[in-house]
């Protein structure tokens, strides 16, 4: 087929073909509630999710409620999270993001981005991520992978998360923008990797300025 012609274009092209490469547009954090997403996301920064889901399963056993993680002792924290680096300034982010919900929102997570950015440890990425995959909101998390692939694949030449952001939102469904993200990050993941894209085996490589089969 032709390649789509504005970005626009190929932002919803991509999405629909990624759509149907991942139907099921998963947050691969594990987690049961807005609390333990919001926590696992601050914890994700700089590591892997499956380096999260290994600590999260105890932290969340000692401090199932934020009520509980607003009063637990630093150090204790520190060393359940340590093995996800940078542990002293992740517990905490995540200490004092517990103490401000249970202090100024009653313990509940709230849904607008202008209260999410308010917490400790949290910016629009990780706001992004509760609004849209806890809360069904419109969101659109940008991460490293969704900042690589929208460049390769010429629907940006943004290189700042925020404004690239703002960008990308009119360009889709509101209710669309957080499947896009997670079904980004998911082809950044397993096909479209920084270093040696598999283009081979990459639903959109006829589409892609940056295939390396060209």
């Amino acid at each position: 087929m032709s390649r789509p012609r504005t970005p626009k274009g190929r932002a919803r092209e991509v999405h629909r073909r990624l759509a149907e490469e991942y139907p099921e547009a998963i947050c691969e954090l594990d987690h049961r509630n807005a609390y333990e997403l919001l926590t696992a996301t601050i914890l994700s920064a700089q590591t892997t999710d499956k380096r999260v889901n290994m600590v999260t399963p105890e932290l969340f056993r000692r401090y199932p409620t934020p009520e509980d993680l607003a009063g637990a002792e630093l150090g204790e924290v520190e060393e359940i999270v340590r093995s996800t680096g940078f542990y002293a300034s992740k517990a905490k982010s995540i200490v004092g993001m517990a103490r401000r919900l249970v202090e100024v929102y009653g313990g509940e997570v709230p849904g607008p981005i202008e209260d999410l950015v308010t917490l400790p440890g949290v910016g629009r990425k990780t706001a992004n991520v509760v609004r849209s995959v806890a809360f069904g909101l419109p969101g659109l998390p940008v991460d490293t992978h969704v900042l690589r692939l929208t460049r390769k694949l010429g629907i940006t030449a943004e290189t700042d998360p925020v404004k690239l952001e703002f960008e990308l939102n009119p360009m889709l469904p509101s209710a669309e923008r957080g499947a896009f993200s997670l079904r980004l990050i998911l082809h950044g993941r397993r096909v479209c990797f920084a270093r040696k894209p598999n283009c081979g085996e990459c639903t959109l490589e006829d589409v892609c300025p940056a295939s390396e089969l060209r």
